[in-house]
Protein backbone atom coordinates (compact mmCIF):
# COMPACT_ATOMS: atom_id res chain seq x y z
CA UNK A 1 0.00 0.00 0.00
CA UNK A 2 3.10 2.25 1.01
CA UNK A 3 4.37 1.41 -2.24
CA UNK A 4 1.33 2.47 -4.37
CA UNK A 5 0.98 5.26 -2.58
CA UNK A 6 4.77 6.72 -2.90
CA UNK A 7 4.08 5.82 -7.18
CA UNK A 8 1.01 7.87 -6.84
CA UNK A 9 2.81 10.87 -5.47
CA UNK A 10 6.06 10.89 -8.48
CA UNK A 11 3.45 10.02 -10.66
CA UNK A 12 1.65 13.46 -9.26
CA UNK A 13 4.56 14.84 -9.56
CA UNK A 14 5.89 14.66 -12.77
CA UNK A 15 2.17 15.53 -14.10
CA UNK A 16 2.29 19.17 -12.48
CA UNK A 17 6.12 19.40 -13.59
CA UNK A 18 4.95 18.61 -17.25
CA UNK A 19 1.72 21.09 -16.75
CA UNK A 20 4.24 23.84 -15.63
CA UNK A 21 6.30 22.62 -18.33
CA UNK A 22 3.50 22.73 -21.06
CA UNK A 23 2.47 26.53 -18.90
CA UNK A 24 6.24 27.80 -19.12
CA UNK A 25 6.44 26.90 -22.59
CA UNK A 26 3.44 28.46 -23.29
CA UNK A 27 3.91 31.74 -22.12
CA UNK A 28 7.52 31.89 -24.04
CA UNK A 29 5.77 31.18 -26.48
CA UNK A 30 3.62 33.96 -26.49
CA UNK A 31 6.16 36.21 -24.92
CA UNK A 32 8.48 35.33 -27.91
CA UNK A 33 5.77 35.68 -30.55
CA UNK A 34 4.79 39.18 -28.63
CA UNK A 35 8.47 40.10 -29.39
CA UNK A 36 8.71 38.97 -32.75
CA UNK A 37 5.57 40.88 -34.05
CA UNK A 38 6.59 44.20 -31.91
CA UNK A 39 10.07 44.22 -33.50
CA UNK A 40 8.60 43.25 -36.93
CA UNK A 41 6.63 46.86 -36.79
CA UNK A 42 8.00 49.44 -40.02
CA UNK A 43 8.26 52.01 -36.18
CA UNK A 44 10.41 49.35 -34.88
CA UNK A 45 12.82 48.64 -38.14
CA UNK A 46 13.28 52.38 -38.06
CA UNK A 47 13.89 53.44 -34.63
CA UNK A 48 17.47 51.52 -34.82
CA UNK A 49 18.08 51.05 -38.50
CA UNK A 50 20.86 53.06 -39.28
CA UNK A 51 19.98 54.07 -43.24
CA UNK A 52 18.68 57.80 -43.18
CA UNK A 53 16.27 57.26 -46.78
CA UNK A 54 15.10 53.85 -45.60
CA UNK A 55 11.81 55.24 -45.17
CA UNK A 56 11.55 57.74 -47.56
CA UNK A 57 12.54 55.41 -50.90
CA UNK A 58 10.20 53.14 -49.21
CA UNK A 59 7.24 55.56 -49.11
CA UNK A 60 8.30 56.73 -52.83
CA UNK A 61 8.39 53.11 -54.15
CA UNK A 62 5.72 50.74 -55.65
CA UNK A 63 6.00 48.82 -52.21
CA UNK A 64 3.86 51.92 -50.46
CA UNK A 65 2.74 54.05 -53.11
CA UNK A 66 0.39 51.91 -55.55
CA UNK A 67 -3.36 51.34 -56.44
CA UNK A 68 -3.88 48.43 -54.15
CA UNK A 69 -3.45 50.51 -50.87
CA UNK A 70 -1.56 48.11 -49.64
CA UNK A 71 1.47 49.20 -47.95
CA UNK A 72 4.45 46.31 -47.80
CA UNK A 73 6.06 45.79 -44.65
CA UNK A 74 10.32 45.89 -44.05
CA UNK A 75 10.50 42.44 -42.63
CA UNK A 76 8.70 41.41 -45.79
CA UNK A 77 11.01 41.74 -48.31
CA UNK A 78 14.18 41.93 -45.99
CA UNK A 79 13.16 38.32 -44.25
CA UNK A 80 12.39 35.28 -45.60
CA UNK A 81 9.25 33.76 -45.06
CA UNK A 82 8.12 32.31 -41.29
CA UNK A 83 10.33 29.44 -39.99
CA UNK A 84 13.49 28.74 -38.76
CA UNK A 85 15.22 30.49 -41.64
CA UNK A 86 13.17 33.75 -40.64
CA UNK A 87 14.11 33.94 -36.82
CA UNK A 88 18.02 33.39 -37.69
CA UNK A 89 18.38 35.82 -40.34
CA UNK A 90 16.55 38.21 -37.82
CA UNK A 91 18.23 37.65 -34.70
CA UNK A 92 21.74 37.74 -37.38
CA UNK A 93 20.22 41.01 -39.01
CA UNK A 94 19.12 42.54 -35.64
CA UNK A 95 22.94 42.39 -34.29
CA UNK A 96 24.12 43.95 -37.75
CA UNK A 97 21.70 47.03 -37.04
CA UNK A 98 22.00 47.23 -33.53
CA UNK A 99 25.67 47.38 -34.09
CA UNK A 100 25.61 50.19 -36.61
CA UNK A 101 23.37 52.41 -35.06
CA UNK A 102 25.40 52.31 -31.34
CA UNK A 103 29.37 51.72 -33.10
CA UNK A 104 29.50 53.35 -36.35
CA UNK A 105 28.47 56.90 -37.75
CA UNK A 106 26.11 56.16 -40.27
CA UNK A 107 27.04 59.77 -42.10
CA UNK A 108 30.55 57.87 -43.38
CA UNK A 109 28.16 55.10 -44.58
CA UNK A 110 28.51 55.25 -48.98
CA UNK A 111 24.34 54.14 -48.62
CA UNK A 112 24.27 54.43 -52.99
CA UNK A 113 27.16 51.92 -52.78
CA UNK A 114 24.66 49.68 -50.33
CA UNK A 115 21.94 49.82 -52.65
CA UNK A 116 23.51 48.49 -54.88
CA UNK A 117 22.65 44.98 -56.64
CA UNK A 118 25.41 42.89 -54.85
CA UNK A 119 24.54 44.31 -51.52
CA UNK A 120 20.83 44.30 -51.71
CA UNK A 121 20.68 40.94 -52.79
CA UNK A 122 22.02 39.69 -49.50
CA UNK A 123 19.27 41.55 -47.91
CA UNK A 124 16.69 40.59 -49.82
CA UNK A 125 15.03 37.02 -50.33
CA UNK A 126 13.53 35.58 -53.27
CA UNK A 127 10.93 33.45 -51.53
CA UNK A 128 9.82 36.32 -50.21
CA UNK A 129 8.72 38.23 -53.42
CA UNK A 130 7.01 34.86 -55.04
CA UNK A 131 5.40 34.69 -51.44
CA UNK A 132 3.56 37.55 -52.84
CA UNK A 133 3.90 37.31 -56.52
CA UNK A 134 3.03 33.79 -56.82
CA UNK A 135 1.40 34.67 -60.28
CA UNK A 136 4.17 35.47 -63.04
CA UNK A 137 1.86 36.43 -65.68
CA UNK A 138 -0.50 38.54 -64.74
CA UNK A 139 -3.04 40.13 -67.31
CA UNK A 140 -2.12 43.45 -67.24
CA UNK A 141 1.42 41.91 -67.35
CA UNK A 142 3.29 44.12 -71.00
CA UNK A 143 5.16 41.83 -73.61
CA UNK A 144 8.49 42.35 -72.72
CA UNK A 145 7.62 41.52 -69.03
CA UNK A 146 6.17 38.26 -69.88
CA UNK A 147 9.54 37.42 -72.27
CA UNK A 148 11.39 38.91 -68.93
CA UNK A 149 9.45 36.52 -67.17
CA UNK A 150 9.34 33.85 -69.56
CA UNK A 151 13.06 33.63 -69.23
CA UNK A 152 12.96 33.61 -65.42
CA UNK A 153 11.26 29.98 -64.99
CA UNK A 154 14.15 28.70 -67.17
CA UNK A 155 16.49 29.79 -65.11
CA UNK A 156 15.02 30.26 -61.65
CA UNK A 157 18.27 29.09 -59.64
CA UNK A 158 20.48 31.42 -61.19
CA UNK A 159 18.64 34.70 -60.70
CA UNK A 160 16.78 36.31 -58.47
CA UNK A 161 13.99 39.22 -58.58
CA UNK A 162 15.65 42.14 -57.83
CA UNK A 163 18.14 41.58 -60.42
CA UNK A 164 15.78 42.91 -62.56
CA UNK A 165 13.51 44.73 -60.00
CA UNK A 166 15.81 46.11 -57.90
CA UNK A 167 14.26 49.63 -57.24
CA UNK A 168 10.45 48.50 -56.27
CA UNK A 169 11.21 48.73 -52.55
CA UNK A 170 13.37 51.77 -52.20
CA UNK A 171 12.67 54.07 -54.86
CA UNK A 172 15.83 55.41 -56.22
CA UNK A 173 14.67 57.64 -59.43
CA UNK A 174 16.96 55.69 -62.01
CA UNK A 175 14.86 54.31 -65.16
CA UNK A 176 14.14 50.58 -64.90
CA UNK A 177 15.58 47.93 -67.18
CA UNK A 178 11.91 47.12 -68.17
CA UNK A 179 12.03 49.76 -71.18
CA UNK A 180 14.85 50.96 -73.93
CA UNK A 181 16.16 54.21 -73.08
CA UNK A 182 18.23 56.45 -75.28
CA UNK A 183 20.95 58.61 -74.97
CA UNK A 184 20.05 62.19 -76.18
CA UNK A 185 22.49 64.31 -77.82
CA UNK A 186 26.24 64.37 -77.16
CA UNK A 187 27.29 67.94 -75.67
CA UNK A 188 27.37 71.16 -77.90
CA UNK A 189 29.53 73.37 -77.24
CA UNK A 190 31.11 76.91 -78.98
CA UNK A 191 32.93 75.17 -81.36
CA UNK A 192 32.14 71.98 -83.71
CA UNK A 193 35.42 70.18 -85.41
CA UNK A 194 35.18 69.94 -89.08
CA UNK A 195 38.43 68.02 -89.25
CA UNK A 196 40.29 65.63 -87.35
CA UNK A 197 43.67 66.24 -85.98
CA UNK A 198 46.65 66.31 -88.81
CA UNK A 199 49.30 63.95 -87.21
CA UNK A 200 52.80 64.30 -88.78
CA UNK A 201 55.35 63.79 -85.75
CA UNK A 202 55.74 61.39 -83.47
CA UNK A 203 54.45 63.11 -80.39
CA UNK A 204 51.16 63.54 -78.19
CA UNK A 205 47.79 64.91 -79.72
CA UNK A 206 44.72 65.86 -79.49
CA UNK A 207 42.17 64.05 -81.69
CA UNK A 208 39.10 66.05 -82.51
CA UNK A 209 35.90 64.15 -83.62
CA UNK A 210 34.54 65.90 -86.88
CA UNK A 211 31.17 67.34 -86.65
CA UNK A 212 31.22 67.18 -82.63
CA UNK A 213 32.36 69.14 -79.73
CA UNK A 214 34.48 66.30 -78.70
CA UNK A 215 38.46 65.61 -78.69
CA UNK A 216 40.52 63.34 -76.44
CA UNK A 217 44.15 63.26 -75.81
CA UNK A 218 46.26 60.66 -76.98
CA UNK A 219 50.28 60.03 -75.94
CA UNK A 220 52.64 59.00 -77.79
CA UNK A 221 54.31 56.06 -76.40
CA UNK A 222 58.41 55.32 -77.13
CA UNK A 223 59.22 51.74 -77.95
CA UNK A 224 61.22 49.69 -75.85
CA UNK A 225 61.89 46.11 -73.92
CA UNK A 226 59.99 44.82 -70.72
CA UNK A 227 59.87 41.73 -68.40
CA UNK A 228 55.82 41.22 -69.01
CA UNK A 229 54.73 39.28 -66.36
CA UNK A 230 55.01 39.04 -62.43
CA UNK A 231 58.23 37.41 -61.11
CA UNK A 232 57.24 34.36 -58.65
CA UNK A 233 57.74 35.72 -55.61
CA UNK A 234 55.39 38.73 -55.66
CA UNK A 235 52.60 39.22 -53.58
CA UNK A 236 49.16 38.26 -54.56
CA UNK A 237 50.65 36.66 -57.73
CA UNK A 238 48.11 34.70 -59.78
CA UNK A 239 49.53 31.51 -61.74
CA UNK A 240 48.18 33.20 -65.51
CA UNK A 241 50.62 35.48 -64.84
CA UNK A 242 53.57 33.70 -65.77
CA UNK A 243 56.25 32.98 -66.81
CA UNK A 244 57.46 36.19 -67.28
CA UNK A 245 58.67 36.90 -70.41
CA UNK A 246 61.31 39.60 -72.56
CA UNK A 247 59.02 41.63 -74.92
CA UNK A 248 59.85 43.85 -77.26
CA UNK A 249 57.28 46.80 -78.04
CA UNK A 250 57.19 49.43 -81.06
CA UNK A 251 56.56 52.85 -80.91
CA UNK A 252 53.00 53.35 -80.42
CA UNK A 253 49.99 56.34 -79.21
CA UNK A 254 47.58 55.48 -76.67
CA UNK A 255 44.47 57.52 -75.13
CA UNK A 256 45.58 59.60 -72.08
CA UNK A 257 42.34 58.09 -70.22
CA UNK A 258 39.48 55.58 -71.11
CA UNK A 259 36.99 56.22 -73.93
CA UNK A 260 34.40 58.52 -72.24
CA UNK A 261 30.89 59.27 -72.50
CA UNK A 262 30.94 62.13 -74.63
CA UNK A 263 33.51 60.12 -77.12
CA UNK A 264 30.96 57.32 -76.79
CA UNK A 265 27.65 58.99 -77.32
CA UNK A 266 29.06 60.62 -80.44
CA UNK A 267 29.97 57.08 -81.99
CA UNK A 268 26.33 56.03 -80.51
CA UNK A 269 24.27 59.14 -82.47
CA UNK A 270 26.19 58.54 -85.70
CA UNK A 271 25.80 54.76 -85.77
CA UNK A 272 22.81 53.33 -83.48
CA UNK A 273 21.70 50.63 -85.50
CA UNK A 274 17.53 50.62 -84.95
CA UNK A 275 15.87 52.02 -87.89
CA UNK A 276 19.04 51.97 -90.01
CA UNK A 277 19.82 49.41 -92.68
CA UNK A 278 22.90 46.87 -91.55
CA UNK A 279 24.50 47.63 -94.79
CA UNK A 280 25.05 50.62 -97.01
CA UNK A 281 26.06 49.19 -101.07
CA UNK A 282 29.93 50.91 -102.11
CA UNK A 283 30.43 53.36 -99.67
CA UNK A 284 33.16 55.95 -101.39
CA UNK A 285 33.69 58.62 -99.17
CA UNK A 286 35.08 58.88 -95.98
CA UNK A 287 31.61 60.18 -94.25
CA UNK A 288 30.02 57.00 -96.11
CA UNK A 289 31.93 54.71 -94.63
CA UNK A 290 31.95 55.87 -90.95
CA UNK A 291 27.87 55.72 -91.53
CA UNK A 292 28.01 51.98 -93.21
CA UNK A 293 29.03 51.02 -89.53
CA UNK A 294 25.93 49.43 -87.89
CA UNK A 295 26.87 50.12 -84.45
CA UNK A 296 24.97 49.76 -81.12
CA UNK A 297 20.84 49.22 -80.81
CA UNK A 298 19.60 50.93 -77.76
CA UNK A 299 20.65 49.89 -74.33
CA UNK A 300 18.01 48.00 -72.26
CA UNK A 301 18.61 50.29 -69.21
CA UNK A 302 20.12 52.93 -68.41
CA UNK A 303 23.91 52.51 -69.67
CA UNK A 304 25.50 54.70 -67.00
CA UNK A 305 24.06 53.16 -64.25
CA UNK A 306 22.56 56.61 -63.30
CA UNK A 307 25.94 57.63 -62.35
CA UNK A 308 26.08 60.58 -65.19
CA UNK A 309 27.59 60.60 -68.26
CA UNK A 310 29.93 63.49 -69.68
CA UNK A 311 33.60 62.65 -68.77
CA UNK A 312 33.47 60.01 -66.60
CA UNK A 313 34.88 56.91 -68.83
CA UNK A 314 32.17 54.39 -70.96
CA UNK A 315 30.93 51.18 -69.31
CA UNK A 316 28.20 48.51 -70.06
CA UNK A 317 29.27 48.00 -73.64
CA UNK A 318 30.81 44.75 -75.09
CA UNK A 319 33.92 44.13 -76.40
CA UNK A 320 32.35 43.37 -79.69
CA UNK A 321 31.07 46.82 -79.15
CA UNK A 322 33.73 48.17 -78.41
CA UNK A 323 35.79 46.86 -81.66
CA UNK A 324 33.26 48.33 -83.91
CA UNK A 325 33.76 51.52 -82.34
CA UNK A 326 37.54 51.37 -83.09
CA UNK A 327 36.42 50.96 -86.60
CA UNK A 328 34.45 53.47 -86.73
CA UNK A 329 36.76 56.28 -85.10
CA UNK A 330 39.45 54.97 -87.87
CA UNK A 331 37.10 55.39 -90.40
CA UNK A 332 36.22 59.09 -89.32
CA UNK A 333 39.32 60.21 -88.02
CA UNK A 334 41.04 58.66 -91.29
CA UNK A 335 43.76 56.71 -88.67
CA UNK A 336 44.44 53.27 -87.54
CA UNK A 337 42.81 53.37 -83.74
CA UNK A 338 42.17 49.70 -81.87
CA UNK A 339 42.25 48.26 -78.87
CA UNK A 340 45.59 47.90 -77.35
CA UNK A 341 47.47 44.36 -77.22
CA UNK A 342 47.64 43.22 -73.97
CA UNK A 343 51.50 43.54 -74.35
CA UNK A 344 51.13 46.67 -75.48
CA UNK A 345 48.87 47.62 -72.26
CA UNK A 346 51.02 46.23 -69.77
CA UNK A 347 54.04 48.14 -71.56
CA UNK A 348 52.33 51.49 -71.11
CA UNK A 349 51.02 50.33 -67.70
CA UNK A 350 54.21 50.08 -66.36
CA UNK A 351 55.78 52.72 -67.87
CA UNK A 352 59.21 51.52 -67.57
CA UNK A 353 59.04 50.63 -63.78
CA UNK A 354 59.53 46.79 -62.81
CA UNK A 355 57.87 47.41 -59.92
CA UNK A 356 54.16 45.32 -58.30
CA UNK A 357 52.45 49.25 -59.42
CA UNK A 358 53.91 52.40 -61.25
CA UNK A 359 53.69 54.28 -57.63
CA UNK A 360 56.03 51.57 -56.26
CA UNK A 361 53.59 50.81 -53.31
CA UNK A 362 53.15 47.31 -52.21
CA UNK A 363 49.05 45.72 -52.22
CA UNK A 364 49.50 44.71 -48.10
CA UNK A 365 50.23 48.33 -47.49
CA UNK A 366 47.10 49.33 -48.49
CA UNK A 367 45.10 46.52 -48.18
CA UNK A 368 42.70 47.58 -45.37
CA UNK A 369 41.46 43.83 -44.80
CA UNK A 370 42.01 43.37 -41.10
CA UNK A 371 40.10 44.94 -38.31
CA UNK A 372 43.35 46.50 -37.34
CA UNK A 373 44.24 48.34 -40.91
CA UNK A 374 40.56 49.13 -40.92
CA UNK A 375 40.88 51.33 -37.39
CA UNK A 376 44.70 52.82 -37.64
CA UNK A 377 44.33 53.44 -41.24
CA UNK A 378 43.64 56.72 -42.09
CA UNK A 379 43.79 56.61 -45.78
CA UNK A 380 46.14 56.03 -48.49
CA UNK A 381 47.25 59.63 -50.45
CA UNK A 382 50.16 57.95 -52.43
CA UNK A 383 47.61 55.15 -53.80
CA UNK A 384 44.89 57.64 -53.87
CA UNK A 385 46.44 60.27 -56.10
CA UNK A 386 47.01 57.55 -58.80
CA UNK A 387 43.75 55.58 -59.11
CA UNK A 388 40.04 55.13 -58.28
CA UNK A 389 39.54 51.93 -56.58
CA UNK A 390 37.27 50.28 -53.92
CA UNK A 391 39.59 51.72 -50.88
CA UNK A 392 38.76 55.77 -52.16
CA UNK A 393 35.72 55.43 -54.53
CA UNK A 394 32.41 55.97 -54.03
CA UNK A 395 30.81 52.70 -54.96
CA UNK A 396 31.00 54.25 -58.93
CA UNK A 397 32.94 55.83 -61.77
CA UNK A 398 34.72 59.03 -61.35
CA UNK A 399 35.88 61.69 -63.75
CA UNK A 400 39.76 61.22 -64.15
CA UNK A 401 40.60 65.21 -64.25
CA UNK A 402 41.93 64.69 -60.46
CA UNK A 403 44.47 61.68 -60.91
CA UNK A 404 47.65 61.79 -61.51
CA UNK A 405 49.89 60.71 -64.37
CA UNK A 406 52.14 57.47 -64.60
CA UNK A 407 55.03 57.96 -66.02
CA UNK A 408 54.40 57.50 -69.53
CA UNK A 409 51.78 60.08 -68.81
CA UNK A 410 48.87 58.10 -68.75
CA UNK A 411 45.92 58.15 -66.26
CA UNK A 412 44.08 55.95 -64.21
CA UNK A 413 45.81 52.93 -65.61
CA UNK A 414 44.98 50.34 -62.98
CA UNK A 415 42.12 51.93 -61.75
CA UNK A 416 38.66 53.60 -62.45
CA UNK A 417 37.47 50.79 -64.90
CA UNK A 418 38.72 47.81 -65.98
CA UNK A 419 40.26 47.71 -69.39
CA UNK A 420 39.11 45.24 -72.77
CA UNK A 421 42.38 44.71 -74.96
CA UNK A 422 42.20 42.95 -77.96
CA UNK A 423 43.67 39.28 -77.11
CA UNK A 424 41.81 35.90 -76.71
CA UNK A 425 42.72 35.02 -73.19
CA UNK A 426 44.50 31.90 -71.96
CA UNK A 427 45.79 31.18 -68.51
CA UNK A 428 48.93 29.29 -70.37
CA UNK A 429 49.41 32.50 -72.95
CA UNK A 430 52.71 33.51 -71.38
CA UNK A 431 54.23 30.01 -71.36
CA UNK A 432 53.76 29.75 -74.97
CA UNK A 433 55.95 32.40 -75.76
CA UNK A 434 59.19 32.24 -76.67
CA UNK A 435 62.31 32.21 -74.71
CA UNK A 436 64.21 34.64 -76.60
CA UNK A 437 62.95 38.61 -76.87
CA UNK A 438 59.41 38.98 -78.53
CA UNK A 439 58.69 41.76 -80.79
CA UNK A 440 54.61 42.98 -80.29
CA UNK A 441 53.35 39.60 -79.33
CA UNK A 442 49.87 38.38 -79.60
CA UNK A 443 47.90 35.65 -78.03
CA UNK A 444 45.90 32.75 -78.82
CA UNK A 445 44.58 32.82 -82.21
CA UNK A 446 41.22 31.83 -80.96
CA UNK A 447 39.13 31.73 -77.06
CA UNK A 448 36.19 32.32 -75.99
CA UNK A 449 36.76 35.16 -73.75
CA UNK A 450 39.13 38.26 -74.34
CA UNK A 451 41.96 39.89 -71.91
CA UNK A 452 40.97 42.83 -69.39
CA UNK A 453 43.62 44.54 -67.55
CA UNK A 454 43.83 46.98 -64.67
CA UNK A 455 41.98 47.35 -61.34
CA UNK A 456 38.47 49.74 -61.19
CA UNK A 457 36.71 51.01 -58.89
CA UNK A 458 35.80 47.65 -57.51
CA UNK A 459 39.15 46.16 -57.16
CA UNK A 460 40.67 45.61 -53.82
CA UNK A 461 44.65 46.30 -53.31
CA UNK A 462 45.56 43.17 -54.36
CA UNK A 463 44.29 43.49 -57.98
CA UNK A 464 46.03 46.91 -58.25
CA UNK A 465 49.16 45.20 -59.94
CA UNK A 466 50.94 45.86 -63.30
CA UNK A 467 50.77 42.25 -64.14
CA UNK A 468 47.08 41.33 -62.86
CA UNK A 469 45.15 39.91 -65.29
CA UNK A 470 41.58 38.63 -65.89
CA UNK A 471 38.84 37.76 -68.61
CA UNK A 472 35.38 38.64 -69.65
CA UNK A 473 32.80 36.34 -68.70
CA UNK A 474 30.23 37.26 -71.10
CA UNK A 475 27.80 34.40 -70.16
CA UNK A 476 27.70 35.55 -66.37
CA UNK A 477 27.36 39.70 -68.12
CA UNK A 478 24.63 38.56 -69.77
CA UNK A 479 22.55 36.91 -67.02
CA UNK A 480 19.38 39.09 -66.72
CA UNK A 481 19.22 40.46 -70.38
CA UNK A 482 16.37 38.63 -70.87
CA UNK A 483 16.34 39.24 -74.81
CA UNK A 484 16.20 36.39 -77.48
CA UNK A 485 18.81 36.68 -79.23
CA UNK A 486 20.85 38.53 -75.89
CA UNK A 487 22.43 41.69 -77.18
CA UNK A 488 25.95 41.80 -78.62
CA UNK A 489 26.49 45.40 -77.81
CA UNK A 490 25.70 46.12 -74.18
CA UNK A 491 26.12 43.70 -70.93
CA UNK A 492 23.43 43.56 -68.71
CA UNK A 493 25.21 42.72 -65.72
CA UNK A 494 28.34 44.60 -65.87
CA UNK A 495 29.69 47.87 -64.93
CA UNK A 496 33.09 47.88 -64.24
CA UNK A 497 34.68 47.54 -67.77
CA UNK A 498 35.41 49.90 -70.21
CA UNK A 499 38.36 50.77 -72.65
CA UNK A 500 41.13 53.02 -73.82
CA UNK A 501 42.28 53.26 -77.35
CA UNK A 502 45.50 52.97 -79.41
CA UNK A 503 46.28 54.40 -82.63
CA UNK A 504 49.01 52.98 -85.21
CA UNK A 505 51.44 55.64 -85.89
CA UNK A 506 51.87 55.65 -89.76
CA UNK A 507 55.06 54.90 -90.69
CA UNK A 508 55.89 58.08 -92.58
CA UNK A 509 55.60 59.65 -89.17
CA UNK A 510 58.08 57.10 -87.52
CA UNK A 511 60.60 57.83 -90.59
CA UNK A 512 59.97 61.43 -90.09
CA UNK A 513 60.54 61.73 -86.89
CA UNK A 514 63.96 59.68 -86.86
CA UNK A 515 65.00 62.05 -89.01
Amino acid sequence: MKKKTESYKKRSRWKYIFLSGIIIGFLIFLGTNRAIVATSSNQYCSSCHSHPHAISSWKLSTHYDNQSGIAVKCVECHLPPNGIKYLRKKITFGIKDIYGEYFKDSSKINWEEKSKLEHAIKFTFKESCIECHMNLFPLDLSKKGSEAHLYYTQIPDQIHCINCHLNVGHYSGETSNSENISFGEAPVESEVFHKPAEVTTFNNYTEFIPGTSVKFDMVAIEGGSFMMGSPEDEKYRQSDEGPAKQIHITSFFMGKIEVTWDEYIAFYNQTASEGRLSEITKPTSIAEKADAITGATPPYGPPDQGWGMGGRPAITMTHHAAEVYCQWLSLITEKKYRLPTESEWEYACRGGTESVNFFNIEPGHFEGKNIFSRLFNKGNPGVDNYVIYAGNAQGKTEEPKEMEENPFGLINMLGNVSEFCSDWYSPETYAQFSDKELTNPRGPVNGEEFVIRGGSFKSEARSIRSAARTHTETDKWLLTDPQIPKSVWWYSDCDFVGFRVVCEPDIIILNSDLE
